[in-house]
């Protein structure tokens, strides 16, 4: 969820301020583009996304925040009404007839996890092949060593049970390293 410092008018003493876009469904480019042709500063943080189909996996660039990006809107200088009737954009996020502000410092933490325009995930503490301990759920305290992990923080562990290995699907929460 989103934290908003206040209105437009709160930070005019800063001068501008980030405020969330609704775009319609898969149109955040679109939008992009006609916000950026009427001189306005617009980021729509995107991430790589593993798509699976048909037995193929490839990465695709994805919107980190489906259907929403960012305007940067000077109230001094700029309305941010056009904003509203543009090609692409269903609604601005407001608070009755206030718009609702974000922190700058959430934009640039989001700008710091950039690379090459893809924000990049942190890295896992886990790896294929490391043995883990359980801890917590029905498997508690148990060892076993991760066969596979998806971006869900999900683990396939492998795992001695019943006098044979089992693959078993943990959360990556209840896993420690050994």
């Amino acid at each position: 969820m989103l934290r908003t410092t206040g209105t437009i008018a709160e930070q005019r003493r800063c001068g501008a301020a980030w405020v969330a876009v609704n775009t319609q469904a898969h149109r955040e480019s679109i939008a992009v583009q006609n916000l950026e042709r009427q001189n306005f500063e617009v980021y729509c943080p995107r991430l790589l996304k593993r798509i699976r189909h048909a037995r193929t996996a490839r990465d695709v660039v994805r919107p980190m925040f489906p259907g929403y990006l960012f305007v940067k809107v000077d109230s001094d200088l700029q309305h941010w009404r056009p904003i509203k009737s543009t090609v692409g954009v269903r609604s601005v996020i407001s608070c009755g007839d206030r718009l609702s502000v974000l922190s700058d410092a959430f934009i640039a933490s989001l700008k710091a996890r950039e690379i090459d325009g893809i924000i990049v995930k942190p890295d896992s503490p886990f790896q294929i092949g490391q043995q883990i301990r359980i801890a917590g759920g029905p498997f508690d305290g148990l060892i076993g060593t991760i066969i596979d992990m998806d971006e869900k923080e999900r683990l396939t562990v492998l795992m001695d049970l019943l006098n044979g290995r089992v693959k078993v699907n943990v959360e990556a929460r209840w896993s420690a390293a050994l």
